[in-house]
């Protein structure tokens, strides 16, 4: 005979909890596996789990109103006839005209110029409304080839050949034909309304040494003037930085699997890749073992949310980061205005995520007109000036506040670590410590 505890209530499993049982009944009905944007939405160590030893008698810090805090950064100063300095080292991150509206395109445009910094095109090309409103613009050099051509190679500003990304290090892009309008289908030069999977590896070299000429290639259409990124998914950056430096790279951009995408597997964006805070520092050990920390800027991208984050990634040894998410919702997306429409759609605001559907209320990743209308480029672009003049703000505090002049001369030395993982990934001692796992002895 059984006999239930009525002082307990029933105990549910750790390991099948209601989300996987959830996908497991969805699999087992559908056949077919889940597709979804944005980034991981598992806990992993991450900013948080690192804290800053401002000054007191044994340091000094810098008093805001008086004394300078540069947060200048310059970007492409290896080989590129013509760098690029930014008034911050906060970059947008590349996402398409196609994941996104042409509204959200511009807006980040508009946005990127008032706050100094750079935004990036992101698969299927460039628009001439995202040129026209970004005074500095990257412009993406994708698996896909996707709008690529050689004039607007010329136009932009610096180019970004994409490797991988954090949220599906080793996969490629997915744009779902609900989002494949007329404009985007010419672009693309793809059939309207069908499915566009983008491949996830170039297919004109496998390795370092065909990387190295398509670099050469690259510099050669450009007359040598633009800066060239490489990007990787965060998976072996201590080799893939380093390999990448050896090509002939200018700047590597190191993107965490905290970052977003428009659309791939739900399995994918949880179970591949690393955390941002696991792959700064073997990043920058690679550039300080080929005497390149600071030669090659390193941009470190994948849930960047505020100025701390900024602060702590450029005392870890990136030059810059980029955001993606951050700026969407910046723009508008998720916001609690549109409740009553994510409810409609099945969701809430701040777990919408289903963008590969185009149905998005706030007009931001979307294709349909009615609903792109919804987005205000110039009120939106100064929503995320707006943003981007916080976190440069708060980034210079903390700076300040460890006795730094400029944000590059935060150091790791600067930082402390609340977890035995986060001491581990960042190589900074565990507070209250002089020790992190690896290190030796207390």
């Amino acid at each position: 005979m059984s006999y239930h505890n009525p002082f307990t209530p029933p105990r549910k499993s750790a390991t099948f909890d209601d989300h996987t049982l959830a996908e497991i009944r969805r699999a087992a009905a559908t056949g077919i596996y889940d597709i979804r944007g944005a980034g991981t939405k598992r806990k992993v160590p991450h900013f948080d789990d690192l804290l800053f030893l401002g000054a007191s008698i044994s340091r000094y810090p810098l008093e805001g109103y008086r004394e300078k805090c540069d947060t200048t950064v310059t970007l492409g100063t290896r080989f590129a006839k013509k760098p690029i300095t930014l008034r911050t080292p906060i970059t947008i991150a590349g996402m398409s005209f196609g994941a996104l509206s042409g509204n959200a395109k511009e807006a980040l445009g508009r946005g990127a110029t008032i706050a100094g910094t750079s935004t990036t095109t992101g698969d299927g090309g460039m628009t001439d409304e995202e040129r026209g409103h970004s005074q500095t613009l990257v412009y993406q050099y994708l698996p896909s080839r996707y709008g690529m051509n050689p004039k607007d190679l010329r136009r932009a500003d610096a180019i970004e050949v994409v490797v991988g990304q954090g949220a599906k290090p080793g996969g490629g892009g997915m744009l779902l034909g609900q989002k494949i309008s007329d404009r985007v289908a010419n672009m693309r030069n793809l059939p309207k309304g069908i499915d566009q999977r983008s491949a996830c590896r170039h297919p004109d070299w496998t390795g370092p040494d065909d990387l190295e000429i398509k670099i050469l290639e690259l510099r050669e259409i450009t007359d040598w003037e633009k800066p060239i990124y490489i990007k990787v998914g965060g998976a072996r950056p201590y080799y893939d930085t380093a390999l990448a430096v050896k090509a002939g790279a200018d700047v590597v951009v190191l993107d965490g699997m905290q970052g977003g995408t428009a659309a791939t597997q739900d399995v994918f964006i949880e179970n591949v890749g690393m955390p941002t805070l696991a792959c700064i520092r073997p990043a920058v050990q690679a550039l300080q073992d080929l005497g390149m920390h600071r030669k090659v800027q390193l941009i470190v991208s994948g849930g960047i949310r505020s100025g701390a984050d900024v602060a702590k990634a450029l005392a870890l040894g990136a030059d810059a980061v980029a955001i993606g998410t951050a700026a969407l919702v910046a723009l508008g997306d998720n916001d609690p205005h549109w409740e009553e429409e994510y409810q409609k759609l099945g969701t809430t605001a701040g777990a919408y995520d289903d963008w590969h559907e185009g149905k998005d209320p706030a007009g931001i990743t979307t294709q349909d007109p009615e609903l792109a209308a919804r987005l205000d480029p110039v009120a939106a672009g100064r929503r995320l000036a707006n943003y981007l003049k916080v976190m440069t703000l708060e980034a210079q505090t903390i700076a300040r506040a460890c006795g730094k002049n400029h944000l590059h001369n935060l150091e790791p030395e600067d930082l402390v670590a609340l977890t035995m993982e986060a001491a581990a990934m960042a190589q900074v001692p565990l507070a209250g410590t002089n020790w992190f796992p690896g290190k030796g002895s207390f």
